[in-house]
């Protein structure tokens, strides 16, 4: 087999990329930067003002599909649009919600809410891939946390977290076959507005005791997603990895 000739500057070119909760943050930032490489986005939202704008930002190479993550059905109507494209070559598995409530704070609805959408959407966005991907293979990224590495505060996003972790390694196991990768990121204290649950100074100390001594950017959670959905990655999958200054490791 040849050595492949990588071009970093269209890395993603002429690939259909699906991002979930690409309306703001960390996803819109992945899709700028997927659209700048090359690739034809799907901006995958509930938020619709938000997604038909950024898709308007990037241009005849995006566009926006109001989606819930934890619905069959429109996973089922995903699959069917990236078929008709000829496949899916990516999936950025980012829709979450953030909100690390004390066990003694948290009833079984608010760990439902977390399991359906943190969890099961991750789950259906595996099986999409599953479904819908290009002949060639297709890469899956999902996004975890430093809380799926270790105890954290917030049971109920802390147990979704810990879920996607393995659900990754099952699907690259499982789907390797058809040369469908799968990999989760480990992100922590990325400055988003995610995190604005969390009050400004706390969130200010917290950076400062991350060995790096500073916050990350969702530029450098973007930079990871992008090598794990190209060819750089190819022999890359089941693998899991911290994006968060050394904090996992400290």
């Amino acid at each position: 087999m040849g050595n492949i000739v990588l071009d970093r500057n269209n890395r993603l070119e002429g690939r259909l990329i699906v991002i979930t909760g690409a309306a703001g943050g960390i996803g819109a930032e992945v899709a700028r930067q997927a659209v700048a490489e090359g690739a034809r986005v799907i901006v995958s939202d509930v938020r619709e003002k938000d997604g038909r704008a950024l898709a308007v930002e990037l241009g005849t190479n995006a566009r926006f599909i109001q989606h819930d993550v934890t619905s069959e059905q429109e996973w089922s109507d995903m699959a069917q649009t990236c078929l008709a494209e000829g496949g899916v070559h990516g999936l950025v598995n980012n829709a979450g919600i953030y909100d690390p409530r004390l066990i003694v704070d948290t009833d079984a609805a608010f760990f439902e809410r977390n399991m359906r959408i943190n969890q099961l959407g991750t789950f259906l966005g595996i099986r999409f891939v599953e479904q819908a991907a290009a002949p060639p293979g297709a890469s899956i990224v999902n996004a975890s946390s430093l809380a799926g590495l270790r105890g954290t505060k917030g049971i109920a996003y802390t147990a979704t977290k810990w879920a996607v972790r393995g659900m990754t390694k099952t699907a690259a196991v499982e789907l390797a076959p058809r040369n469908i990768r799968a990999n989760s990121i480990h992100p922590a204290f990325i400055d988003t507005p995610m995190l604005a649950v969390m009050a400004r100074e706390h969130f200010e100390a917290r950076a400062k005791s991350i060995p790096l001594g500073r916050a990350g950017t969702a530029d450098d959670v973007t930079r990871l997603v992008l090598f794990l959905l190209s060819d750089e990655s190819a022999f890359i999958t089941g693998a899991e990895i911290a994006i968060d200054g050394g904090l996992a490791a400290s």
